[in-house]
C-alpha cells in the first residue's frame, strides 16, 4: 500500500503542476496583452505631455476619449452605416462562396473555369475597382457592398474549396461503395469535413469586409457621398480635429476586434463537440 501511494504522489505532484500552469497560462493570456496596452497608453500621453505636441497633432489620450464620449451620437451614427455594409457583404460573400465552392467540389472543369477570375478579384486592389464600380452602378449602396462582398468574397471561397477537397479518400472510396450519390457524399461526408475550414475563412472575412466597407467609404466620402466612419475620418482631417479622428480610428479598430471575438466563439461553439481544433487537451 505504502509503495501505491509513494508511486501515485509524483504524479500528483506533477498534476497540480499543469493544472497551475495551465492556470497561469490562461490568466496571462489576457493580462499580459492589457499590460502591454495599459503601458503603450501611459508613453502616448507622456510623449504628448513631454514634448508639449499640440492637440491638434497629436492629442492625449484623455482627449481622445472625451471626444469620442461627446462625439458618440455622431460617430456612433456613422458606425450603424458601415457596420450594415459589413455585415450586408460578409453575408453575401459567405452565400457566394459557399455556393461556389460547392460547385468547384462537384466540378473539376467548372473550378478551372472560374476560380482564376476569383483569384483575379482577390490581387487587385479596390481602391483600382471603385472607379469602375462607380461608372456602372448608380446606387451608392450597391457600390459600396460590392467593395465590401468583393474583398470578403475570395477566403470563403478559397478555404471552402479547400475544405471539401481534403476529405480522406478512404472515406470517399467508403461511401461510393455503400451506394451514396455524389449529394449524399456531399451533405454527408464533405461539407461536416470543410466546416472548419469555412469558419477559418469566416473568420478572416469577417475583418476584411469592414476593412473594404471603410475603404470603400473612403473612396467614396472623399466625393462627399458617404455617410459612413471613414467619412467622420475625412472630415475630421481636412478640420485638423485630431481628437474625432482618433476616435474614430479607435472605435473601426474596437469593432474589428469584436467582430474577430464573435466570429471566434461561433467557431468555437460549433466545433467544440467534435473536432480536435476545439477539443480540450485532456479530452
Amino acid at each position: 500500500m505504502a509503495i501505491l501511494d509513494g508511486n501515485a504522489s509524483p504524479i500528483d505532484a506533477q498534476e497540480k503542476r499543469r493544472l497551475r500552469s495551465e492556470r497561469l497560462e490562461r490568466i496571462g493570456r489576457w493580462l499580459l496583452p492589457l499590460a502591454i496596452m495599459i503601458l503603450a497608453i501611459w508613453f502616448w500621453d507622456r510623449i504628448c505631455v513631454w514634448n508639449e505636441i499640440p492637440q491638434y497633432i497629436l492629442p492625449r489620450p484623455g482627449v481622445v476619449l472625451s471626444t469620442l464620449w461627446s462625439d458618440a451620437p455622431l460617430l456612433f451614427s456613422s458606425l450603424l452605416v458601415t457596420l450594415k455594409i459589413t455585415f450586408l457583404g460578409l453575408l453575401l460573400a459567405v452565400v457566394g462562396g459557399v455556393g461556389l465552392a460547392v460547385l468547384f467540389a462537384q466540378s473539376k472543369w467548372v473550378e478551372m473555369s472560374f476560380f482564376p477570375f476569383a483569384v483575379v478579384l482577390q490581387v487587385t486592389p479596390i481602391v483600382a475597382i471603385f472607379p469602375l464600380i462607380n461608372i456602372y452602378v448608380g446606387n451608392q449602396t450597391a457600390k459600396l457592398l460590392l467593395c465590401a462582398w468583393i474583398v470578403a468574397f475570395f477566403p470563403i471561397l478559397s478555404n471552402t474549396t479547400l475544405g471539401l477537397n481534403s476529405v480522406d479518400r478512404n472515406l470517399r472510396d467508403l461511401f461510393a461503395l455503400n451506394g451514396a450519390s455524389r449529394w449524399q457524399q456531399l451533405r454527408h461526408l464533405r461539407l461536416p469535413a470543410a466546416m472548419p475550414y469555412f469558419l477559418g475563412g469566416l473568420k478572416i472575412a469577417g475583418g476584411l469586409s469592414l476593412i473594404g466597407a471603410v475603404v470603400a467609404e473612403f473612396v467614396a466620402g472623399a466625393t462627399g457621398q458617404s455617410s459612413g466612419l471613414a467619412s467622420r475620418i475625412i472630415e475630421a482631417g481636412y478640420r485638423l480635429n485630431a481628437p474625432r479622428l482618433f476616435a474614430a480610428l479607435i472605435l473601426i479598430s474596437v469593432t474589428g476586434i469584436v467582430i474577430f471575438l464573435v466570429l471566434s466563439l461561433v467557431s468555437h461553439l460549433i466545433l467544440r463537440r467534435w473536432h480536435e481544433s476545439a477539443l480540450k487537451q485532456d479530452q
